[in-house]
């Protein structure tokens, strides 16, 4: 068996996969973010958990949001915990095994274009929207990776300065240590840092109620969304400007709300050359356990750079 392991900013999902993909058991927890020892432990009896249920030593890949530097130490703006620690040679010394461990968003992009809503298609950018904002670029199945391992990082795009100028933005720090990164504003917690902004009286609610304003046709809600949706535009416009994706597969908390995916690629056009269309904006055909079923694949399926 094979244990594929999504860990995210607000929850740990485990599955056990078999060679093929058949998925047999998943379970989902709250991730520990301040206690690096206590997030270790609770990955070990996860683990252990399915060890004990299939009496078999299980091959483990890992998904985590953030980057791994050429030392070895975790990078993760969503799980400051790992931050600074050497998490994949801790966790096979903990385990006593192997285990293969890539980006969150790698894995999420290899499920979704080898078998998932980008199959068949030559260029496919898979982005999570969710607790944070990041993707991965496939071409031809290989991923386009360079040495730094931070392609795909839309997240961090800097906040440009007619937009903050537009809607009087707030300047926001950001845990990967820049400041007024896209993420602090169209990932999930970003839209009610919107609402909060926007709101007569400061007030806070969250992206659940956020959204469900917008469809009751709250007049402070629809203004927070038509900001977002600008702010969404905007970024994703730039992936476009970089990378040409034909598709772009759109998964995490954010990408079920389907004004946002049916909305996107108008809300890219303004950004674009005159003539230039926006790609197709699908939500992920696995949903929520793509990301699993991704780590699961890392352990099968050398990753190989494109050229």
């Amino acid at each position: 068996m094979i244990c594929g392991i999504d860990i995210g900013g607000t929850k740990i999902e485990i599955a056990a996969f078999d060679s093929s993909y058949n998925q047999y058991i998943q379970r989902r927890v709250s991730t520990p973010t301040s206690d690096y020892s206590e997030f270790l432990s609770l990955i070990k009896t996860l683990v252990d958990e399915i060890d004990k249920t299939f009496s078999y030593k299980s091959h483990v890949g890992i998904g985590f949001p953030g980057i791994i530097d050429v030392n070895g130490r975790h990078l993760s703006a969503n799980i400051p915990c790992i931050t600074g620690k050497t998490l994949t040679a801790d966790l096979k010394k903990l385990l006593d095994r192997n285990v293969t461990s890539e980006n969150d968003c790698v894995c999420f992009a290899l499920a979704e274009t080898i078998d998932g809503a980008g199959r068949g298609f030559q260029r496919v950018f898979s982005a999570i929207l969710g607790t944070g904002a990041a993707g991965a670029l496939f071409v031809d199945g290989n991923i386009a990776m360079g040495k730094n391992r931070i392609s795909g990082e839309y997240g961090h795009i800097p906040l440009p300065a007619f937009l903050q100028r537009k809607y009087s933005l707030p300047h926001q720090s950001c845990g990967c240590g820049l400041n007024d990164c896209m993420e602090q504003y169209v990932a999930g917690p970003g839209l009610e840092r919107l609402y909060q902004h926007m709101s007569p009286d400061n007030s806070s609610i969250d992206t659940y109620n956020v959204i469900a304003q917008y469809r009751q046709g709250d007049p402070i809600a629809i203004q927070v969304f038509q900001c977002y949706l600008e702010l969404l535009g905007y970024t994703f416009s730039s992936i476009v400007m970089h990378h040409d994706p034909d598709i772009i597969v759109l998964g995490g908390g954010m990408s079920q709300v389907t004004e946002i995916v049916k909305s996107l690629p108008q809300a890219m056009q303004p950004f674009l050359f005159t003539n230039v269309n926006p790609p197709i904006v699908v939500s992920a055909l696995f949903e929520k356990s793509a990301g699993s079923r991704g780590a699961a694949m890392l352990t099968q399926i050398p990753l190989t750079r494109s050229q």
